[in-house]
C-alpha cells in the first residue's frame, strides 16, 4: 500500500514537474519570439531565429541569446557611441588640410563616394601611390622592411597572427624598434589569434615594449555581457604616417598555417599605400584602440604625409562594423554591381549573400553584364560551404559564370567593376563580414590600378574550374538536401 502510494506521489510529482517546465519553456520562447519580431530586422533572418527558436527545445533560446544580438559590450558600446562625433569632425578637419587632394570622383564610383562620405565622413583623395603585392614572403619581407626603418610608430592590426616563418620575422622587427623607443603597437583578434597569444612570442614582444592587446576576448563568463562571435577581422599596418598595408592576408607565412587542413595555401593579397590616405588608416587603428583601451590618441600625431601626383591614385576607405554607420559596406557592395554595365568581377573565399546581393548578381547577369565570381574550389568551413552551394544553381541560371579555384584557398576579397574602380580589403561575401565583424575595404577610382587586378584576377580563372548548370544539377541528391538544410539557416551563419 505504502508503495503504491509513494509511486503515485512521485508520477504526480513527475507529471508537475513536466508540466511547470513546460510552461517555463513556453514562456521563454514567447518572450524570446516577441524580442526576435521587435528587432525589426530583415525577414529572412527573423525567420530562421524562429525556425531555429521553435524546433530546438531550450537550446534554441540558448543560441539565440549568445549570437542573435550585437553586444559589444557596455563599455565598448559607450566608447564607440561617445567616440562617432569626434571621429568624423577630425576626418573632417584632416581633409581640409589636403585640399591640394581634393579630387573629382569617376562617374560610376560616384555614388559610392557619396554614401560613404555621407555616412563615414571618409573623403575620396588623390595622390597615392599603391602597389599590388600577391606573394607572401614579399609582403612579409616588405612589411618587416617597413617597421625597420620606421622612427616614430608602428601600429599593426590582425585577425589572425600565426607564428612561424616569415611573420617570425615581423615580430622581430618590432621587437628591435620598440628597443630604440618607436611607439609599437598590436591589436590582434582573441579568436583568431589563439594560437599566437599561447605562443612565446607575445611576452617576448611586451618585454621589448610592444604594446600588445587582445581584442574582443571571449570566455564563459562574458557570456552575458557581450556577443562572443564578433571579430575584429580587419588587417591593417600603418608605420610613421608613411606607409600603409591592407588587404586580404593575415600575418601568416602560408607555409606554416593550416598545413592540415586539406585546403592548400592561403592565396591573398595586399596593396602598400602611401599617400594621403595613410592618416585615414591610422585614424581606423586608433578608432580600434580607443574603443578597445579607453585611450585615445586621436590628436598624437601631426600629419604630414608624402604625396605621390605622378601616381595620382584616387582611394576612399570603407571602415565597417557593427558602430553608427559601419553598415555601409552591404550598400556600397549593391551600389558598386548595379553601378557595372559590361564587365563584373567577385572574388571571395566565402560566398553566403544575403537576399539583396544575390539578387543584384542575379540581375546584372540578365541585363546583360557578363558577371564572375571566382570561389575557392574547397575552403576550412564546411557550413559555409553548403551554404554557399545553395545559391548556386540560380546564379548559374541567372548567367553568372562561377569559377571553382584549384590552386590553394583563395582568400583574396575584391570586387572589379567595368574596369573603372574597384573594391578590395577584408570583407567576404556572408552576413558575418557584412553586419557583424569589423573590416576594412578600399574604394580606389583608378583604371591602371583596375587593370593591374584584373590580371592577377585573370590569373586566378586560368588556375579554377568553371562550374556549368548540368554538371551541377548532375551532383548527388544528398548533397542538395545538405545545401537546402544549410540555406534555411544561412542568414545565421
Amino acid at each position: 500500500m505504502f508503495n503504491t502510494l509513494e509511486y503515485d506521489l512521485h508520477l504526480l510529482f513527475s507529471r508537475f514537474l513536466g508540466l511547470l517546465l513546460l510552461l517555463f519553456h513556453t514562456v521563454i520562447v514567447a518572450g524570446v519570439s516577441l524580442r526576435v519580431v521587435m528587432k525589426r530586422r530583415p525577414i529572412g533572418v527573423s525567420l530562421a531565429w524562429l525556425a531555429l527558436i521553435y524546433a530546438i527545445p531550450f537550446a534554441g533560446v540558448g543560441f539565440y541569446v549568445l549570437f542573435g544580438e550585437v553586444r559589444l559590450g557596455k563599455r565598448r558600446a559607450e566608447r564607440a557611441q561617445a567616440m562617432y562625433r569626434p571621429y568624423a569632425k577630425w576626418i573632417r578637419q584632416l581633409a581640409r588640410l589636403f585640399p591640394e587632394h581634393a579630387c573629382e570622383v569617376g562617374e560610376k564610383a560616384q555614388p559610392l563616394h557619396d554614401l560613404i562620405q555621407g555616412r563615414l565622413a571618409m573623403p575620396m583623395l588623390s595622390g597615392n601611390r599603391m602597389t599590388l603585392l600577391s606573394q607572401p614572403e614579399s609582403i612579409l619581407r616588405e612589411i618587416a622592411q617597413d617597421i625597420r626603418h620606421s622612427t616614430q610608430s608602428c601600429y599593426l592590426e590582425f585577425y589572425i597572427w600565426h607564428p612561424g616563418g616569415w611573420a617570425d620575422e615581423v615580430c622581430e622587427a618590432l621587437c628591435e624598434v620598440a628597443q630604440r623607443g618607436v611607439d609599437c603597437r598590436l591589436l590582434l583578434d582573441s579568436v583568431g589569434s589563439k594560437g599566437f597569444f599561447r605562443s612565446a612570442w607575445p611576452k617576448a614582444l611586451r618585454k621589448a615594449g610592444v604594446k600588445l592587446v587582445e581584442v574582443l576576448p571571449v570566455g564563459a563568463w562574458r557570456i552575458p555581457f557581450q556577443r562572443q562571435d564578433l571579430r575584429m577581422h580587419r588587417k591593417l599596418v600603418v608605420i610613421d604616417d608613411r606607409v600603409g598595408y591592407t588587404g586580404s592576408m593575415n600575418m601568416v607565412d602560408p607555409r606554416f598555417f593550416k598545413q592540415n587542413a586539406g585546403v592548400g595555401q592561403w592565396v591573398d593579397i595586399m596593396i602598400r599605400v602611401q599617400g594621403p590616405i595613410v592618416p585615414l588608416m591610422w585614424s581606423i587603428f586608433v578608432w580600434d584602440w580607443e574603443m578597445e583601451t579607453g585611450e585615445r590618441l586621436l590628436d598624437s600625431l601631426q600629419h604630414e604625409p608624402e604625396s605621390w601626383p605622378q601616381n595620382n591614385y584616387r582611394a576612399q576607405l570603407i571602415p565597417s562594423g557593427p558602430f553608427v554607420g559601419g553598415d555601409c559596406i552591404q550598400q556600397s557592395l549593391l551600389l558598386a554591381i548595379y553601378q557595372a554595365r559590361h564587365h563584373l568581377v567577385l572574388t571571395t573565399p566565402y560566398f553566403v549573400p544575403d537576399d539583396p546581393l544575390a539578387a543584384a548578381l542575379s540581375s546584372a547577369a540578365a541585363r546583360g553584364v557578363q558577371v564572375q565570381l571566382i570561389l575557392p574550389a574547397r575552403n576550412d568551413s564546411l557550413m559555409a560551404n553548403h551554404a554557399c552551394n545553395a545559391f548556386m544553381e540560380e546564379l548559374l541560371e541567372a548567367g553568372v559564370e562561377v569559377y571553382r579555384y584549384d590552386a590553394g584557398l583563395l582568400h583574396t576579397k575584391s570586387v572589379l567593376v567595368d574596369d573603372d574602380f574597384a573594391l578590395v580589403g577584408t570583407v567576404n561575401l556572408d552576413r558575418r563580414s557584412l553586419w557583424l565583424n569589423f573590416e576594412v575595404t578600399l574604394l580606389v577610382d583608378n583604371p591602371e590600378f583596375v587593370g593591374e587586378l584584373s590580371k592577377l584576377v585573370e590569373g586566378y580563372m586560368s588556375e579554377a574550374t568553371p562550374m556549368t548548370l548540368a554538371q551541377w544539377r548532375a551532383r548527388p541528391w544528398y548533397k542538395r538536401v545538405m545545401e537546402n538544410i544549410f540555406y534555411l539557416f544561412s542568414p545565421l551563419l
